[in-house]
């Protein structure tokens, strides 16, 4: 579903993404860790086509970002660390705004359900968004995945600044959506996060992919140490 070829990104001759080669599956929930600077932050944009690469692809559904920017973005849903949402309106007024963007359109029942579905609690759905915590805004931003019926989902970290509890419930959210089938990419700081959640993780250091593996294959103590590893090579 996401798939990276060669993939590099070049700033003033400098490598912010050199060469990367990466496999996402439906229902794969890949983790990519990394120090400020390692280029996670960079592969999720190449993808998302914010910016182009210097050389190599990346593939949605086997369709070229840079070719088809817009049929690619038809299966995609993208939540950023921070989710802009319009303060003046309610959750299930964004939900519908945004929806209907990606032109599909809802009756209020429906809507209602997918907030729902997403873990917002109802008194919320009418509650304007200015009051909300940032969990609250990363459901709404898994509403629009879960309503635009996204095949895959792009997360920059999402889980940054989130107490224990939101960042466990929006963990437990995007398995569900793996269930379901959604191919999901999020770039993360949260080792532990990335070990209880993904299904793969790779790291990365100065733009390359220096690790890759399945979650099942190591244990939370032993990630640790082969990042840190990493870190300070």
């Amino acid at each position: 579903m996401l798939q990276a070829n060669n993939l590099t990104k070049e700033y003033n001759g400098i490598r912010a993404l050199d060469g990367l080669n990466l496999n996402i599956n439906s229902g794969d929930i890949f983790c990519l860790l990394g120090a400020n600077g390692a280029g996670k932050s960079t592969t999720i944009n190449l993808f998302l086509n914010f910016i182009r690469p210097s050389s190599g692809q990346a593939l949605i559904d086997k369709v070229d970002v840079s070719t088809e920017p817009l049929k690619t973005k038809e299966v995609i849903a993208y939540i950023p660390e921070n989710l802009n949402l319009y303060e003046e309106l309610t959750g299930l007024e964004n939900l519908e705004y945004f929806v209907g963007l990606s032109k599909k359109k809802y009756d209020r029942t429906t809507l209602i359900n997918y907030l729902n579905e997403a873990g917002l609690q109802e008194a919320a759905h009418t509650q304007r968004v200015k009051a909300y915590s940032k969990g609250m805004r990363q459901k709404v931003g898994i509403a629009m995945a879960i309503a635009k019926q996204a095949k895959a989902l792009l997360l920059d970290e999402p889980t940054s600044g989130l107490d224990p509890k939101a960042s466990n419930e929006f963990s437990e959210l995007l398995i569900k959506l793996s269930n379901d089938g959604v191919a999901t990419l999020m770039a993360t700081h949260d080792l532990f996060r990335a070990k209880e959640t993904g299904t793969h993780i790779g790291i990365m250091k100065t733009g390359q992919l220096v690790e890759q593996f399945s979650t099942s294959e190591i244990n939370h103590s032993d990630l640790e140490k082969l990042y840190l590893n990493h870190m300070n090579k």
